[in-house]
């Protein structure tokens, strides 16, 4: 039997004063208060309770164990009180996850706006341009981008990532703007690791595809890097708008292709499916869904 409802089960009795009306306040028959009684007894290998005809009187042992009782199930409900309060307000430490660019140009912005709202959460944030297991690495939600869903997670959509080839200026300045997809052939196209050794850009205008496969002598799992790479000049990538939007409009990289369209990326948080889960997360995942969805 469960102990600590075996405890309950013992206190209530002693405090009652007989089986029958311990049954009746617990909502139990009298010979069910009896087993855990008795289960309690042969765990213990003691007799907690005298019975008699008229009463049962405390053993010196049963004196002993109900005030060790009376804590323990205090301690639980202490326990089950702060469980209860964590899951009401919002505070501690979230844990969260995300892709490098969109973390820093997306995610952090708004995240001073949700600790303002909810000053007792601290935010821990990871940025990380892998894809992180938030189980095993202990992390609460986490922000991924691809069509792929973890379907062990729960997932909510946020806005669609655009995105952009771009190139440096002085890049364009030296070969051209092309007018044509697979003129990007013949020139350095830096790879993005995160999408596999070979992927293609897949260029899409009035109906018409066309597949650029991705050959060059950089690739990197990091897209600030990546645009590093873009800006000194040494090829062409594509990146979301989350990253290469500030460096659009300053100017330190162009456009390339703009009649073309490249695949919009599905972005979601994710969280572990938990069927109530902490104020922290609940107000967190929310508060992102409503600003980036």
């Amino acid at each position: 039997m469960d102990k600590l409802r075996a405890m309950e089960v013992f206190v209530a009795t002693v405090d009652a004063g007989s089986f029958a009306a311990a049954a009746e306040a617990l909502d139990l028959s009298a010979v069910m208060v009896g087993k855990h009684i008795r289960a309690l007894e042969d765990q213990l290998g003691a007799r907690l309770l005298e019975r008699t005809t008229r009463r049962h009187a405390l053993t010196e042992i049963g004196a002993a164990y109900l005030e060790r009782c009376r804590d323990v199930l205090a301690s639980v409900h202490t326990a089950d009180g702060v469980a209860e309060s964590l899951r009401a307000m919002p505070q501690g430490v979230l844990r969260v996850t995300a892709p490098v660019a969109y973390g820093a140009h997306r995610l952090t912005p708004m995240i001073g706006d949700y600790i303002a709202a909810y000053p007792q959460v601290k935010v821990d944030l990871v940025l990380n341009d892998r894809v992180v297991d938030l189980a095993e690495e202990g992390f609460d939600c986490g922000i991924r981008s691809g069509a792929a869903v973890d379907e062990r997670l729960i997932a909510r959509p946020l806005a669609l990532a655009r995105m952009f080839a771009v190139a440096s200026p002085a890049w364009v300045a030296r070969h051209g703007q092309p007018k044509h997809p697979s003129e990007l052939e013949a020139f350095p196209l830096l790879g993005f690791a995160t999408w596999g050794p070979d992927h293609s850009w897949r260029f899409t205008r009035d109906g018409q595809t066309v597949h650029v496969p991705v050959r060059g002598p950089l690739t990197t799992n990091n897209g600030q890097a990546l645009l590093a790479a873009a800006m000194a000049g040494v090829g062409v990538i594509v990146q979301a708008d989350a990253l290469l939007g500030p460096a659009l409009a300053s100017g330190q990289v162009v456009q390339l292709l703009p009649e073309w369209q490249l695949p919009t990326r599905a972005v979601h948080i994710m969280r572990l499916p938990e069927a109530r889960p902490s104020a922290k997360l609940r107000t967190f995942v929310d508060f992102v869904v409503e600003r980036l969805g």
